[in-house]
């Protein structure tokens, strides 16, 4: 189980991050700025940490993306037929990590106004079914299926 669950979170959490990173530079923005953001979720102090705050938010990332393929990969263990599907699988998956994220997690902790603005809906829903849930999905998919010979 470790295999499925450390592939699906450094593919998705480079895919992600690096995402993220684009967009902060896009923005005008720093991007250890934006990790430390990150870092400062679990951590307040980060913010003020400089590059080992930086470095602490990327572990947060890894971290985060950790907890959400294991939850994949055990609910597609716990239920095979779903990776038969894993593109109908991936893109729920990312719908939910979406909801859990930027409806729960990141106001809850935050304080971020709900709903989300329009520009933060579709980059966000992007990123978490098109390099989070789908890569994830795959990966379980492929390590759950049992294979033909």
């Amino acid at each position: 189980m470790f295999r499925p669950i450390a592939t699906a979170t450094a593919i998705s959490g480079t895919l992600d991050i690096l995402f993220a990173m684009i967009l902060t530079l896009l923005f005008g923005r720093q991007i250890g700025n934006m990790l430390r953001f990150v870092g400062s979720g679990p951590f307040p102090a980060a913010t003020g940490m400089g590059t080992a705050g930086a470095i602490l938010g990327l572990v947060v990332h890894f971290a985060l993306m950790a907890i959400m393929a294991t939850v994949l990969v055990l609910i597609v263990r716990a239920r095979p037929q779903l990776a038969d599907t894993p593109l109908r699988t991936g893109l729920a998956y990312g719908v939910l990590t979406y909801f859990v994220m930027n409806w729960l997690v990141v106001p809850l902790r935050f304080g971020t106004p709900l709903p989300p603005k329009a520009l933060s809906v579709a980059t966000q829903l992007f990123a978490h079914i098109v390099l989070v849930g789908l890569p994830m999905s795959y990966i379980a998919a492929r390590y759950v299926k049992p294979r033909e010979r």
